[in-house]
């Protein structure tokens, strides 16, 4: 039953009278439905639509905790900073606290604040603490093989800031969207891509023929044809971006996905729902 610490993520606190109305105007996901229990996935989009941040976002007393990768606390917490204007709420970087993931019904005696990862029912819990205040039996490697596993990306190792979509980034299957509240920066394009099915690129679970996944980064073709890029990977299996439609093709073709020299198939992650071939040259890994 494990527990890894999580150096790579750090905490953005988001508190004051207004911030459930500063954060509900700006983000993709819906914060006055956040259950106290849960951690939902969300991001902060640019104009365009495209994902500036993704975090997941919990409630503290008098507020919010923003869990997001180490290196992008700063930026978000100036980020939402813009958007503040008069808003009577204060935004800053946490260092004093710890991110841990657990899994497989792991528990731990510590006094710990623990919240559900509402992205996949299999994912596990977040905790938050004091730095040293539990130890772990578990490393972040063996965390990010887990949600591997489970078909769940990552930003920075599965899809680049600045550049992807949230339907790219399966924030719409994973509840990182909410498609009914008002509006949010960048609300309209993903809007437009949800009602007409425009998301031709998608993150998939992959396995490989014959031991290690490619390396992150490495082309993913079919025939002539470039599909997409690898991303994080654990042992022989790995996420990829894939088009779509292009996978479809292949299929069609029967030509093998390959990347770095190695055969590769893919899959529909468990949760998700879009459409896609159901299996493609799928392996043993």
């Amino acid at each position: 039953m494990p527990i890894a610490l999580l150096p790579d993520r750090a905490l953005v606190t988001v508190t004051g009278e207004d911030a459930t109305a500063l954060l509900q105007g700006v983000i993709t996901c819906n914060v006055e439905t956040l259950d106290d229990a849960e951690a939902r996935l969300g991001a902060l989009l640019t104009p365009q639509g495209k994902i500036l941040f993704d975090f997941l976002i919990s409630r503290i007393a008098g507020g919010y905790r923003l869990d997001v990768t180490v290196d992008q606390a700063q930026a978000l917490a100036k980020r939402l900073s813009l958007y503040r204007l008069r808003a009577k709420a204060e935004i800053v970087p946490d260092p004093t606290v710890a991110v841990a993931a657990a899994w497989d019904g792991a528990t731990t005696a510590a006094e710990v604040a623990r919240v559900a990862d509402a992205r996949a029912p299999d994912l596990g819990a977040r905790l938050y603490a004091t730095e040293g205040a539990f130890s772990a039996d578990a490393s972040s490697e063996d965390y990010h093989a887990h949600r591997i596993g489970l078909g769940v990306p990552e930003a920075g190792r599965d899809f680049p800031l600045g550049d992807a979509f949230p339907h790219e980034a399966l924030m719409d299957q994973l509840g990182g969207v909410d498609f009914k509240k008002g509006c949010y920066v960048g609300q309209e394009v993903v809007s437009r891509m949800q009602h007409r099915g425009t998301a031709r690129t998608r993150i998939l679970p992959a396995t490989y023929a014959g031991g290690e996944a490619a390396e992150p980064g490495s082309e993913i073709t079919a025939g002539a044809k470039v599909l997409g890029l690898t991303g994080s990977r654990a042992g022989a299996r790995g996420l990829v971006m894939l088009r779509i439609d292009r996978l479809a093709d292949a299929v069609v073709a029967g030509e093998p996905l390959r990347a770095d020299g190695k055969v590769l198939g893919v899959a529909r992650p468990a949760f998700a729902t879009f459409a896609m071939p159901e299996a493609v040259g799928a392996v043993a890994g």
